[in-house]
């Protein structure tokens, strides 16, 4: 799940690293921008980093993140956000209990609400060693998705 991910290029990388890491589907919610804009033309910015990774994964849209997340609950998905909290589990000792995993990734800035992190089974965050307090999406998506799939 890729949810209010400002930029194109982050949406095309994380297309590329999902199709890399094995990832059967995609779904894109909020302003995310996808492989064509509203009138159905390519984006360059996008394809330019997916390099064509949007015609080997199947993805959708959904009208809203709680609706999408409702969905994968029903579908018997443990659902996954990364997203530091207070109570985020340190993703490298994250163990899922179940095969059918769905990984959200929030915007760039602002991450995930608290409303959306509620249907969520956990929240994970990658432990920094740094100044910085986060990566860029594109490069959390990729240690998440690679470590979860351990």
């Amino acid at each position: 799940m890729l949810h209010n991910i400002r930029s194109a290029h982050n949406v095309g990388s994380m297309f590329r690293t999902a199709d890399a890491a094995g990832v059967k589907r995609i779904i894109l919610s909020g302003y995310t921008p996808g492989p064509t804009d509203p009138r159905g033309v390519p984006r360059r910015d996008f394809i330019k980093v997916s390099l064509g990774a949007e015609h080997f994964i199947p993805w959708d849209r959904s009208s809203t993140l709680a609706t999408a997340l409702k969905k994968l609950k029903k579908e018997g998905y443990t659902i996954v956000a990364v997203e530091q909290t207070k109570t985020s589990i340190n993703l490298f000792d994250y163990k899922p209990k179940n095969k059918k995993l769905a990984v959200v990734m929030g915007n760039e800035v602002r991450g995930i609400n608290t409303q959306n992190l509620k249907y969520c089974d956990a929240a994970v965050e990658i432990p920094m060693q740094g100044k910085k307090e986060s990566l860029n999406v594109a490069v959390a998506c990729g240690i998440a998705l690679f470590t979860l799939l351990r």
